[in-house]
């Protein structure tokens, strides 16, 4: 029985925190690290950093100032998959498979803009698109696969704040709801989060920069998340919401998770 433990965290500049994200190593010590929004071309990216921490396998799909995405892991990777399921060019998913043959794809799903309304709001309409690309790709995979990421869809009621003011507020629209069901039901996805917190415990990974003191109100979302194959799920042992990382100088707005497999 071999141990896989791995972290994904949507970390807002990967080379502004450098120091949060060895911390987090340090704690935790992943065997794979999947970050996104790193906002960092892949030359200028801080290989050197995670190579010295022992990660010395990565895949990289970076752009300047925006997006990004990367998979940095102590084991192997192999058989890299870029997907432009945004159809414009953008750095927002990078995959990669495993020795033990399991697939671990690393995906930041647009934001969707503030107004519900794709006739009024084209980058609405790409999030849906985009998420619609994603659900057909979904619909042939055979292998086992573990997705991660930032979603930025919070599906159930109880994974926002408060389901009644944030309905027209995008991230938990009910139309972004139901794209995101058509997602998890083409592959029979297994939501981790879900399976691990049962509904309705509170289960929150991103609360906005605007509140001084995010724990006063505790407005948060549960927009990140981890995904695997039916076939897979009964392997995975643990999957842990990393609060307290919120609170960590100069904090990503989101947190990270961390899921473990028995193999």
């Amino acid at each position: 029985m071999t141990r896989l433990k791995i972290a994904s965290w949507n970390i807002n500049s990967v080379r502004a925190r450098a120091p949060i994200i060895a911390q987090l190593i340090a704690d935790e010590q992943p065997d794979i690290l999947c970050l996104q929004e790193t906002k960092a071309e892949d030359h200028v990216f801080p290989a050197e950093l995670f190579h010295g921490l022992g990660y010395t396998h990565r895949k990289l799909n970076g752009q300047r100032m925006h997006h990004g995405v990367a998979i940095l892991s102590r084991l192997p990777l192999h058989d890299e998959g870029r997907h432009d399921w945004q159809d414009n060019g953008e750095a927002r998913h990078i995959g990669a498979r495993l020795d033990c043959g399991i697939r671990i794809e690393n995906v930041y799903v647009p934001a969707g803009g503030d107004t519900p309304d794709r006739t009024l709001n084209p980058k609405f309409g790409q999030k849906l698109d985009f998420i619609e690309r994603m659900t057909r790709w979904s619909e042939g995979l055979r292998e086992p696969t573990l997705i991660v990421g930032d979603f930025n869809v919070a599906p159930l009621e109880c994974d926002v704040w408060s389901h009644k003011a944030l309905l027209d507020v995008v991230s938990h629209t009910p139309v972004e709801v139901a794209a995101l069901g058509r997602l998890q039901a083409a592959h029979e996805w297994v939501d981790l989060g879900r399976h691990f917190i049962p509904a309705p415990e509170r289960n929150f990974t991103w609360w906005s920069y605007r509140s001084l003191d995010f724990t006063k109100n505790d407005r948060g979302r549960r927009l990140d998340h981890m995904w695997c194959s039916p076939g897979l799920a009964p392997q995975a042992s643990a999957h842990r919401v990393l609060e307290p990382c919120r609170s960590w100088q100069r904090p990503s707005d989101h947190v990270p998770l961390v899921v473990e497999f028995e193999l």
